[in-house]
């Protein structure tokens, strides 16, 4: 089973894995100063609190360790944290799923998209990736921008499991970029 690249460079930020112990208090400014952003979209921001975050940096790292969940930290060039990206094992062992939420003095900048087309390209570098897709709810036009300006296409709506975001429409869109077929005749 392959990995994707711990450190993947974006010209002026860089997707890297997070680091459990280094990275703590980083994570939780990044965090801290994002929550009423965040708020609308991500029920996980509820149960935030130093012990939610530091379970997420461990957990970050098993999860790596296992090839089943790859976290990243969007990092400047001068190191400053501007959000975090992740993909992840879908339901069918093909397929890959993608996470993505910016500090809000990083958005309208394209960050989001272009780390989503670098960790796009890392699963489909990685052996059996048929397909990555990227969910949202359908209310959330600026999530739904990234895959559109990606090239992904709708692949199916359907009730959002629960809890619903707060701003949340209850519908999940999800939105699917199948391998290249010049990719696809590559042995995996």
């Amino acid at each position: 089973m392959g990995r994707p690249r711990e450190i993947i460079d974006c010209g002026d930020f860089t997707l890297r894995r997070w680091r459990e112990q280094e990275d703590f208090a980083a994570a939780m400014a990044l965090i801290e100063e994002s929550l009423e952003h965040l708020r609308p979209w991500e029920t996980w921001v509820a149960e935030h609190s130093a012990e939610h975050t530091r379970g997420f940096l461990a957990r970050s790292g098993a999860r790596w360790d296992e090839g089943e969940v790859f976290n990243y930290a969007v990092a400047a060039g001068d190191g400053r944290l501007l959000g975090m990206c992740q993909a992840y094992r879908g339901a069918d062992p093909g397929g890959r799923r993608l996470g993505y939420w910016l500090h809000p003095g990083a958005t309208g900048r394209g960050i989001a998209t272009r780390a989503a087309a670098a960790l796009t390209g890392e699963m489909f570098a990685l052996p059996g990736v048929e397909f990555v897709e990227i969910a949202h709810d359908l209310a959330n036009s600026a999530s739904a921008a990234v895959p559109r300006r990606l090239g992904f296409a709708v692949a199916g709506r359907g009730p959002a499991a629960p809890p619903v975001p707060p701003a949340g429409s209850g519908i999940e869109v999800v939105w699917r970029l199948e391998r290249p077929a010049a990719d696809a005749a590559q042995p995996g």
